[in-house]
């Protein structure tokens, strides 16, 4: 029986299409700037974007880092959600790299408020440190893929800009947001002054992830990426499979939507699992199991075939990817279902 992989849309291969653009790739020395195919990416991302640049990076911890090395001094204070992946997963990065302290705000499932924003922002008294940036998580991995509401955005947005702070959205899976809300990238781009987001999740790609934002802005984050070791040389074979990606695999993410919410389906139907369905928005489950603990669980899972990853605290997490069919999606709900 062939095992169902539900850890990370991280676990994806190549596909033929993809490894045909990869070998046909036109590739020069990136560092020199003279590679073609990620020149040639960076100005579609742009564009889709509606920014004016952009910069191609091997990860979405560095996009991310990179942007709040570029929007930030040391010493500055950056406003994140208590559950996002820049707090949580990217090993305090922020106070390494750019010598910030990052001011945790609660919110609910994933989603923090203006109001929330409003009363941990730092006044101007020499003695506090300057509240610089806020970062806002689209879809937001921790709560389940929650999709951020536009108008939270647009608040938050708002208020940014009347008080001088700036905005990065870590967009690693936004296009899963795009085709779930009918909401264009460069809708939601809008709001931030620089947006990253990744290739090697949902669309499919080995390796990659890319930072937009205004020119200075990628002008700091390209010094920057060379000083922590980004450079790279030929990166244009890469670079291909991430424009083949924007070009075939972005509409196809609503169908890994659509399984996640078919799986929690299943488990809502199971009396000793967890499981608010009515969250579940686009390619990520999370639950818990009042009968199981959560290593015993995924353990019962792998000796059946099937690979899930921990999430936060007790819960245990699902992805659906395009290497996950829908029949392998129910087969892999049902076997749960069946566990006794």
């Amino acid at each position: 029986m062939k095992l169902i992989d539900l850890r990370s849309d991280t676990v994806t291969k190549p596909s033929k299409g993809m490894m045909d653009a990869m070998m046909n790739a036109k590739v020069g020395d990136d560092v020199y700037g003279e590679d073609a195919t990620v020149n040639e990416l960076q100005k579609k991302c742009a564009d889709l974007t509606g920014k004016e640049d952009a910069l191609f990076v091997p990860t979405g911890v560095m996009g991310n880092q990179l942007a709040i090395k570029a929007h930030t001094v040391q010493g500055d204070e950056v406003i994140v959600e208590s559950e996002s992946h820049i707090l949580n997963y990217e090993t305090g990065a922020a106070s390494i790299i750019s010598n910030v302290q990052l001011l945790p705000v609660q919110g609910e499932m994933g989603i923090m408020y203006a109001e929330q924003i409003k009363k941990v922002t730092r006044p101007k008294d020499y003695y506090f440190p300057e509240t610089k940036l806020i970062c806002m998580e689209n879809t937001h991995n921790r709560a389940g893929g929650i999709i951020q509401p536009l108008d939270v955005i647009q608040e938050i947005s708002s208020f940014a800009k009347e008080n001088g702070i700036k905005m990065h959205l870590d967009g690693a899976r936004i296009f899963n947001a795009c085709v779930e809300t009918g909401i264009d990238i460069k809708e939601y781009s809008s709001y931030f002054d620089s947006v990253n987001f990744c290739f090697s999740k949902g669309l499919g790609c080995p390796v990659g992830s890319i930072l937009c934002g205004d020119v200075e802005t990628i002008r700091l984050a390209h010094k920057w990426r060379k000083i922590i070791g980004g450079g790279m040389r030929q990166v244009g074979f890469i670079a291909a499979c991430a424009g083949y990606a924007l070009e075939n695999n972005v509409d196809r993410l609503k169908e890994d939507n659509d399984k996640a919410k078919a799986f929690a389906k299943i488990l809502s139907e199971v009396e000793w699992i967890n499981i608010d369905v009515e969250m579940v928005q686009t390619n990520i489950v999370v639950f818990s199991s009042s009968t199981y603990s959560k290593e015993e669980l995924l353990l019962k899972l792998s000796d059946n075939d099937i690979l899930l990853s921990s999430g936060s605290y007790d819960n245990i997490r699902a992805v659906f990817h395009l290497d996950v069919t829908m029949e392998e999606t129910l087969r892999a709900g049902n076997m749960l279902k069946e566990l006794n």
